[in-house]
């Protein structure tokens, strides 16, 4: 495993993190805690010293805290965790949910402390008024919080502002060799390292497209190149090129997948591609722009919703339809959304109430563009089939 230094603080961070929105999980969608145990293990033993998790992903927080009792390495690995600033309506609330935080992981510290999703200078200034930098100085000299950053999802313009709002000490954003212009992009992350703030970089794959999701034509761009390296391994290896970025989060959720990408982690550093590999990266893209309809990265923000409706996968498919071809796209929309079970998580479930547009980092319009699968996925021709599938299923 490579390391690379804060730039504030001079800790040495593993240039490969682990996401724990992803951890195994088991029958009923219950976190499974012995192959969580495990994964852990497994990611400390190949050198992996961070790990990213969150107030609102649902029983992380808690399962990364017994994971790290039981293995008894929590002296040996950072931990970041955020605060969901938006569902703060009063000073106690930022206090309540840091120490359940805190319980949860079974610690006495937090080494990496995010505003979760602070994606413009309004939502700080908010928070700013309930008295979050006085409440941040106490926790830290307390020894509660030893970093202080967020985590972005919004525009260029307003990152840079938020950079100048407080003394961060780091931020985690959205960074891949498809949105280099896209977000903070590069010229975000270049800023950031400027003012001193360690670059953490979530998304490096962006949800798949960059790996299972791809469209023939770019694969076969970056195997002309080597063939031997995986898609997973052309994405990092982009993203671990720029010298101003710290470490790269993956929601890694089995042991081969660590063992792939710490790999890649360990000998894969700064300017280490060549000119004719930076140029397939480059068509790869144009391929890629042609056929993404919707920027849906999947972090699932979006959910539950509560009608039902299975928002990442269901514009995942549309985007498949386009990237690859109509049939494919239904095929497993049809597959993901139940469309054969009275339980269906599709498309024309949707009522617009609009509380997912309120979560999502990338303004989708999810109502409007919801409109746009549905019209796409459930043709004509496809309805009666579909109502034939649920019948024989009633039969059963």
């Amino acid at each position: 495993m490579l390391y690379r230094s804060n730039p504030r603080n001079g800790d040495s961070i593993s240039q490969l993190g682990l996401g724990c929105m992803r951890f195994p999980r088991s029958v009923g969608r219950i976190i499974d805690q012995q192959k969580t145990n495990d994964l852990i293990a497994a990611a400390i033993d190949h050198g992996i010293n961070y790990f990213d998790t969150a107030y609102v992903y649902p029983g992380s927080e808690a399962a990364l805290g017994k994971a790290l009792t039981a293995i008894g390495k929590r002296d040996q690995v950072f931990i970041g965790t955020k605060l969901p600033h938006y569902a703060c309506k009063r000073p106690k609330d930022v206090d309540d949910m840091f120490h359940t935080q805190l319980e949860r992981l079974e610690t006495g510290w937090i080494d990496y402390y995010h505003m979760h999703m602070l994606s413009n200078l309004e939502s700080w200034d908010r928070m700013k008024a309930l008295g979050i930098e006085r409440w941040i100085e106490k926790a830290r000299s307390d020894g509660k919080i030893r970093n202080l950053g967020f985590s972005f999802h919004g525009g260029r313009g307003d990152f840079l502002d938020l950079l100048d709002a407080y003394d961060w000490d780091f931020c985690l954003l959205q960074f891949n060799y498809m949105d280099k212009n896209n977000q903070a992009g590069a010229a975000g992350v270049r800023a950031a390292n400027e003012k001193g703030l360690a670059v953490f970089v979530m998304g490096p794959v962006r949800g798949g497209l960059l790996t299972d999701e791809m469209p023939q034509g770019a694969k076969q761009i970056f195997g002309g190149v080597d063939e031997n390296r995986s898609l997973a391994e052309w994405a990092f290896r982009w993203v671990y090129d720029f010298p101003e970025v710290t470490m790269a989060l993956s929601g890694m959720s089995c042991i081969s997948q660590i063992e792939e990408n710490c790999a890649t982690a360990a000998e894969a550093g700064p300017g280490s591609l060549s000119d004719a590999e930076l140029a397939a990266y480059d068509r790869a893209v144009s391929i890629l722009m042609q056929g993404v309809r919707i920027p849906c990265n999947k972090c699932g923000y979006c959910m539950p919703c509560p009608k039902g409706v299975n928002i990442p996968d269901c514009i995942t498919c549309y985007n498949v339809s386009y990237l690859f071809d109509r049939i494919s796209g239904i095929a497993q929309y049809t597959q993901v959304t139940g469309q054969w079970t009275p339980l269906r998580s599709d498309a024309s479930k949707c009522t617009a109430c609009g509380k997912c547009e309120a979560l999502c980092p990338q303004k989708i319009a999810i109502s409007k563009e919801l409109v746009r699968v549905r019209r796409r996925m459930l043709s004509f021709l496809i309805i009666p089939l579909y109502r034939f599938m649920r019948w024989l299923w009633k039969m059963k």
